[in-house]
Formats: C-alpha cells, structure tokens, sequence
C-alpha cells in the first residue's frame, strides 16, 4: 500500500501512533499494547489494531507490540525513515518559532534553508539557518534536495510564492497563510488555520453551545 492510498483518518493516527512511540523509552518499556498505544493517542484498541493491520502483523498476543520495531515500521510507512530536507518560506515570527521547534529531528525532518524578500531578514541565521534571498529559491531547491516546503508568508505574497516552489520542483507545502493555494494535482497542500481552529473552539466552549 502506497502512502497515496492510505485512508487520510487513518495517516493522520498513523502520525499519532509514531508521535507517541517516539516519545517512548524502549528499556522503559519494551511492548505495548493496542489499548495502551489507544489511550494515549485517544483512539480505542480496536482501531488501533485495524490500523496497522494494513501493513501486516506486528503484535504478539497476549505481549503487545514491539516499541522499537512498530516505530521502524510506521516510520518507513510514513517515508519518515530517511532524513527530508524541507525548506521554509517566511522568516517572519512564526517561521522563526517554526525554525527552532526542536523536535524535528524525532522524524528525520530538517529545516536546511529558510528564504524571505525583506533585505533586513535576509543574512540572518535562525536556530543555525541563515535566512536567504527568496529571489534565489528556484535555484536553491535543487541543490537543497528538499520535496517539501512551508509556507509562512501574508495571505497577499502566499500564491506567487507557492507557484515558485512548484515551479522549483516542490512537491508538498504545508500552508500557514490564512489563503488557500492553487496548486496542480501532483502537489500536494495542507492548510494550517489556527484562527479557524480557534474559532471552532471559542463556538464549543461557549455557554450554551
């Protein structure tokens, strides 16, 4: 099974599933269960199970699932088995925080060029970074071996700077600009609102809701 013709659910749990195996220490804790691995993920047991049944039999029964050998697994289903290079774009406060999220590297992603048209940005370094010309982005993605790129520019700059990437060879982006993108079927785009998400929660937590 391709990682295309993964249900979209279950890519998300799959994540969810590596999340949490990455945070644990096998000599800590060497098997784990379906139901332990569903209540930290908040998924039940049987879903779980159902989950990585796609990919085969992993668990022993009545021991559970290897730690070490599940996250090898659901890292190589996921292609995060390998290191990504991935490029940012936006070197503005959110690309900054972006940039120095020091948990990368729990899944082989790695931030290796951030690029912005603002001249006082560009020469910066952020967390080892520096910060180049957007101008030279098209050039920079080849020699960089990066497929994936986010995206942290104003709504009004989001397009002409997702057709650069795709036109440089960038084949996913992850959207933090409160805009949808236009992009051609062989890439793919994922949008990242928190004002949608907050509005949703500001609705669900009002009184009376």
């Amino acid at each position: 099974m391709t990682s295309r013709s993964i249900p979209e659910p279950t890519l998300k749990r799959l994540a969810g599933y590596l999340r949490c195996l990455n945070e644990i220490d096998p000599p800590d804790l060497e098997f784990i269960a379906s139901e332990e691995l569903g209540r930290r993920t908040q998924c039940p047991a049987e879903l779980v199970r159902r989950d990585l049944s796609y990919f085969g039999e992993f668990g022993r029964r009545g021991v559970g699932y290897n730690v070490a050998l599940l996250r090898q697994t659901i890292a190589k289903i996921l292609h995060l088995n390998q290191r990504q290079n991935v490029i940012l774009v936006g070197a503005g406060n959110l690309g900054r925080a972006l940039v120095a999220y020091p948990g990368w590297h729990q899944y082989n992603l790695v931030i290796v060029a951030a690029f912005d048209t603002d001249p006082a940005r560009i020469g910066e370094e952020i967390g080892g970074v520096r910060v180049e010309d957007a101008s030279r982005l098209s050039e920079r993605v080849d020699e960089l071996g990066a497929r994936m790129a986010i995206l942290t520019v104003p709504a009004q700059a989001a397009q002409p700077a997702a057709d650069q990437l795709i036109a440089a060879g960038i084949k996913g982006i992850l959207n933090f600009a409160p805009t949808p993108l236009e992009a051609p079927r062989s890439v793919v785009v994922r949008n990242v609102s928190v004002i949608t998400e907050m509005a949703a929660l500001s609705y669900l937590t009002s009184e009376g809701a």
